[in-house]
């Protein structure tokens, strides 16, 4: 039975696309499992992994959030533009931009559980308001990443080089803090009283009420949290560029948000796991980084993403509809 829910569920076939394509790669290039390009994939996956963690703890409660990015960048923008002749410690400015991403986080929490506003709308306020802050108040542009963060971004956990090509990849140690935050996210969802009050949120929230779960406080914690990651994530990824682009955050949370439902994670709410968000991600990214090796233009690159997420989508779209019939059909047996 486990074998057969194994073989049924999203993530498998998501697993199984994601190695048929690393094979693909790899017979066309021979240069798919090379340290360097597996350590450049890691690379670029683990901003919008670390991302995923959050949204899809919205996602589960049946919302959306699209602010992340703008907090992550304006939170991003204003310590290292601020406090660089304040404090020489790395840490105050990731808990400083944390503490920021916290504060609008709770902000989207309190409109979304208390006024039970739209999260989309909300939250795409909030990103209008955020990027609209960092632009006209902070006069955001290209910035120099100060020296504190600046040695913080040049350290790494090891080097890879290429034999071939002679090119070398560094693998930055935030991929130990991408590490920790998926397993936090699991232990959460998994172990916890927390997570299954996330879970029968997104199934049913008046059910929730009755069985005892307190949705404000739950709502409260997820879009706090999402803030509060997209904090931290905004100035680790200005220490992986080794510069302050306030603008390259923009957009992903497309990306991060089709990769959710691409493992699994249904827009509807009540379902979805961390290592299906996990899958998608690393499929996406695999094709946004890799198709070059197949020979293929990379102004192909957004034709084959959108493919695979709607293709992703619809099959995420079967599924649930077809849990729903068995679901009715053992009701209508009950009866």
């Amino acid at each position: 039975m486990k074998l057969k829910r194994v073989l049924k569920s999203t993530e498998f076939y998501v697993a199984l696309v994601l190695l048929l394509l690393c094979m693909a790669i790899e017979v066309k290039s021979g240069q798919f499992f090379t340290g360097n390009n597996l350590v450049d994939i890691i690379r670029a996956f683990s901003i919008p992994a670390m991302f995923c963690i959050g949204e899809m703890f919205v996602i589960i409660t049946g919302g959306v959030d699209v602010s992340f990015p703008a907090i992550a960048s304006m939170s991003m923008f204003i310590v290292c533009s601020q406090l660089e002749h304040v404090t020489e410690n790395p840490l105050v400015f990731f808990l400083v931009a944390m503490l920021i991403g916290l504060a609008i986080g709770l902000v989207n929490g309190y409109i979304i559980a208390k006024f039970r506003f739209p999260a989309l709308i909300v939250t795409l306020g909030t990103s209008s308001i955020c990027f609209g802050i960092m632009q006209g108040v902070f006069k955001s542009r290209e910035y120099p990443l100060c020296q504190p963060l600046y040695e913080l971004g040049q350290a790494k956990l090891f080097s890879v080089t290429n034999s071939v090509s002679g090119l070398t990849s560094d693998m930055p140690i935030g991929v130990i803090l991408m590490v920790l935050l998926i397993f936090a996210g699991w232990f959460i969802l998994n172990k916890t009283m927390l997570g299954r009050g996330i879970y029968a949120i997104g199934g049913d929230e008046k059910a929730a009420q009755r069985a005892g779960f307190n949705v404000f406080n739950t709502l409260m914690f997820i879009y706090a949290f999402s803030g509060c990651m997209a904090g931290l994530v905004g100035v680790l990824r200005a220490t992986m560029l080794l510069a302050v682009h306030p603008n390259n955050l923009e957009g992903l949370e497309l990306t991060v948000i089709a990769a959710c439902v691409l493992g699994g994670v249904r827009m509807e709410g009540g379902k979805g796991t961390v290592l299906g968000a996990m899958l998608g991600m690393a499929l996406l990214t695999v094709v946004d980084n890799s198709l070059i090796l197949l020979d293929i233009s990379t102004t192909w690159q957004k034709v084959f993403t959108g493919a695979i997420i709607i293709i992703g989508t619809a099959i995420s779209a079967i599924q649930a509809k077809r849990d729903e019939r068995r679901l009715n059909v053992k009701l209508e047996g009950g009866d």
